[in-house]
């Protein structure tokens, strides 16, 4: 489990003491919830996200064991340091919006025509209870070739699981090298 401090502070110098620390500064929030400001040790988080088993996992705060899931990040533009995370509490009984990570498998037909793979969504925007969403919503491109292209209208549904992006939209597409 993931243990974090308070932030006590939210000014600038304090931020900045922290992630020299090698902290990583988050927001806890949720429906009907007290915002919780807290910091992370940057490693011990990135270890946890990269091994975590379903979209949620646990964090400690302050006596508080929550159960979260990862609305966004900020990571510096030079060196690709995270910065700042937001974090939702995942309440099993209140249907929310959640970013769900997209998944590739198969080789496509495409990639063997001297295509690329273009991934325009990396994670999709779907509706429903924390108990009904995937880990990763998993699209095989096995058969697609050059100039082909998923969109989410062409996506298998997920059980009492909605997508709240336009059925217009393109996740996955299969390009020409230039």
């Amino acid at each position: 489990m993931l243990e974090g401090i308070i932030r006590e502070s939210i000014g600038k110098r304090e931020t900045k003491a922290l992630r020299r620390d090698g902290y990583l500064i988050a927001n806890i929030y949720g429906k009907g919830l007290e915002n919780i400001n807290a910091a992370f040790k940057q490693n011990e988080y990135i270890r946890t996200v990269r091994s975590k088993e379903a979209l949620a996992f646990d964090v400690k705060v302050a006596d508080k064991t929550l159960s979260v899931v990862i609305q966004s990040y900020e990571s510096h533009p030079l060196t690709g340091e995270l910065l700042h995370v937001d974090l939702m509490v995942a309440q099993k009984d209140i249907q929310t919006h959640y970013h769900v990570p997209v998944k590739l498998v198969g080789e496509s037909i495409g990639l063997k025509n001297k295509g690329l793979v273009n991934l325009s969504k990396k994670r999709l925007r779907v509706k429903g209870l924390i108990g009904d969403l995937p880990k990763e919503i998993v699209i095989d491109i096995s058969d697609m070739d050059v100039g082909d292209s998923k969109m989410i209208r062409d996506l298998d549904p997920i059980g009492n699981v909605t997508f709240t992006d336009s059925s217009r939209v393109g996740v996955v597409s299969i390009i020409k090298a230039k």
